[in-house]
């Protein structure tokens, strides 16, 4: 089975290109929101294995006002991506529809009123959200182009409960529905590798998947940043923690990726930390653009496909 672009699974930029002609480039705005298991209101901390600076672009801070760092950010990206043809204002820090439908009105609309962004990408939890916003969402999706992004990170409550997310998996699927009611394109993240989770039960994170009415998917191999309390958990208890080479990561992906419905579309395969926030970078500095050529090289040595083995 091919994709668009000839690939061997349905890949979201090819997608976005195929559907907009054109390349849509994110630009990562702060926001100012913060998270409930940060706050007080369900937990402290946040997740155990969570630093926003380590994906966090120096253009992009709340001090700074939305308009500013969308000017600063497209500067940025016209150099390093040329032929970006339309930008889509990606709130990605922390749970940006956790706050007040007033709050979320006021930055949403600030940064649709720049003359070079076409739409929205939001990144929440799915305990961030309820009817009411999802229905100024959806009714803004009808004019403009809007994503909202769960992180939903794990499908089993005993990790979830681990890493201090303060929500468990039928909170995901609920919103996930909900969301879907509305109409409103949809990504959920996943990260593999969290800790007491056998590659097993990572590969069974498919079926689950399967089962929500999502559009896109993002997945990143666990990374211990400094300074968290994952990096603490994994320096006492490594024991509980499944890693991988990049090539047997490489190979767990494709087993996953066999078992996800065809329509699904892959934002993200592997995540990548500046090396200054890691300890270690086991995998060398290979950029997201090498892992997926060699991830498409291995598919083809392989003779497989997304969904090869899926069964509805």
């Amino acid at each position: 089975m091919r994709f668009h672009g000839d690939r061997r699974f349905n890949s979201y930029v090819g997608h976005l290109k195929w559907k907009y002609g054109g390349r849509l480039q994110k630009i990562v705005v702060d926001a100012g929101f913060t998270c409930p298991n940060r706050d007080g209101s369900k937990a402290t901390g946040g997740c155990t294995y969570c630093d926003n600076n380590a994906f966090h672009p120096s253009y992009s801070t709340a001090s700074k006002p939305i308009l500013q760092q969308l000017n600063e950010g497209i500067g940025f990206h016209k150099v390093r991506y040329r032929n970006a043809g339309k930008y889509l204002a990606y709130f990605q820090s922390y749970s940006n529809t956790y706050g007040t439908l007033e709050k979320m009105k006021e930055v949403y609309q600030e940064a649709l009123s720049h003359p070079e962004v076409a739409g929205l990408v939001i990144g929440t939890r799915p305990d961030c959200i309820d009817n009411e916003k999802l229905e100024y969402i959806g009714n803004l999706s009808k004019e403009k182009i809007v994503v909202i992004e769960y992180g939903i990170e794990s499908v089993y409550d005993k990790t979830l409960e681990r890493i201090n997310r303060a929500h468990d998996f039928a909170t995901s699927r609920q919103a996930v529905h909900m969301t879907a009611k509305e109409g409103i394109f949809q990504g959920a993240h996943f990260i593999f590798g969290l800790p007491g989770e056998s590659r097993e039960e990572m590969l069974g994170y498919a079926g689950y998947i399967n089962d929500l009415p999502l559009d896109s998917l993002k997945f990143h191999q666990l990374q211990i940043v400094k300074g968290t309390r994952m990096e603490k958990e994994f320096e006492t208890n490594p024991g509980d923690f499944y890693t991988w080479t990049l090539e047997e990561y490489i190979d767990f992906f494709i087993d996953f990726l066999e078992l996800l419905r065809p329509d699904l579309l892959i934002e993200r395969f592997a995540g990548e930390v500046p090396p200054r926030f890691v300890n270690t970078t086991p995998w060398g500095l290979v950029r997201n653009v090498e892992m997926i050529r060699m991830l498409e090289k291995r598919l083809e040595q392989r003779d497989t496909f997304q969904s090869r083995l899926y069964q509805p």
